[in-house]
């Protein structure tokens, strides 16, 4: 049952909200997928498409409800990629509710963190993979610039053959290539958020790539394992050694410099990819974890931030 073929031909539609009602049993507890601070996740059957998808409910408490519906839907209703979840369509009567693709394994917290299932080291590469081009897209290949601002692993979605579909756009901003601008605070998770954006609000590529390349709390110590020629001892015990060493050293490396405090010293996913993709050597690290070395002006960010004084989404999606 699926419905991209749909989606992809037509485009996203509006639903009414007595249809998504209906398609997920009033928004019965039993369907619900998940819950996080912009609201509930349920599953709904919608008859006509032939298919599941996944409803999101926007919370009343949401802090910035509204816009994070319009970003999302005005945002990721343009956007094609097969490391993306699709957007199904939208609703604005009653509640406010977004309807993606059904994605049957959830997100990749639940697996790595919650032991929903152990993901071998073939699927996780791959995952590493998928997570990587899908960001490619938004940085480099569609016709503007798209910030995600919420990289995390709860937001990175798995298909039924544990494809990375990158979800929740509700933070994201479109920029012209080539325009600088900021944000007067940051948005996002704390702990997956690069210092320069945390105290400057100024958000980039180069903090997307941040929060592609980190995991909470582990930064520090891995560096430690790598000055001290023990970078494979930082790899998931869980595996129980059963993974490609030369892959698992190149992701770890990948991850540490993707995470480096100096923005200056990340690169761009597309670099990120080449070495994923053993196309080029891996990076060479200093053995200790650097400080940031001052925090970025302006002039000096990549020519793809996001601004305050752009204008917001707007909802007309009739």
């Amino acid at each position: 049952m699926c419905c991209l073929g749909w989606c992809i031909g037509f485009g996203p539609r509006k639903f009414s909200y007595n249809e998504l009602a209906q398609a997920t049993n009033n928004f019965a507890q039993g369907e619900k997928l998940g819950e996080g601070g912009f609201g509930r996740v349920y599953r709904g059957c919608i008859k006509d498409l032939n298919s599941y998808v996944a409803v999101k409910k926007i919370s009343r408490g949401s802090k910035q409800g509204l816009k994070e519906y319009a970003a999302a839907v005005s945002i990721i209703s343009r956007l094609r990629h097969r490391n993306l979840v699709q957007l199904i369509g939208w609703c604005h009567e009653k509640k406010l509710l977004i309807v993606y693709e059904y994605m049957p394994n959830g997100s990749l917290d639940a697996h790595l963190f919650k032991e929903e299932s152990m993901l071998t080291w073939e699927v996780r590469y791959k995952i590493a993979h998928g997570l990587a081009a899908g960001l490619l897209y938004l940085h480099q290949e569609w016709e503007q610039c798209v910030l995600h601002r919420d990289i995390k692993s709860s937001n990175v979605m798995l298909d039924s053959n544990f494809n990375a579909k990158l979800g929740d756009f509700g933070l994201a901003r479109l920029v012209d290539h080539g325009k600088m601008s900021q944000t007067p605070i940051a948005a996002g998770t704390m702990g997956n958020m690069a210092m320069e954006y945390v105290t400057t609000g100024k958000a980039s590529k180069q903090t997307d790539v941040y929060s592609f390349g980190v995991q909470i709390n582990m930064v520090k110590w891995v560096w430690e394992l790598y000055g001290d020629g023990k970078i494979m001892e930082a790899a998931d015990p869980i595996l129980r050694g059963e993974f490609d060493v030369k892959q698992m050293e190149c992701l770890l490396m990948v991850g540490l410099w993707c995470a480096h405090p100096d923005y200056n010293f990340r690169p761009l996913i597309q670099q990120a990819i080449q070495v994923l993709n053993f196309e080029v050597p891996l990076p060479v690290l200093p053995p200790k974890m650097p400080m940031a070395f001052g925090l970025p002006s302006l002039s000096t960010l990549s020519n793809c931030d996001t601004t305050a004084g752009q204008s917001e989404p707007s909802i007309n999606f009739s």
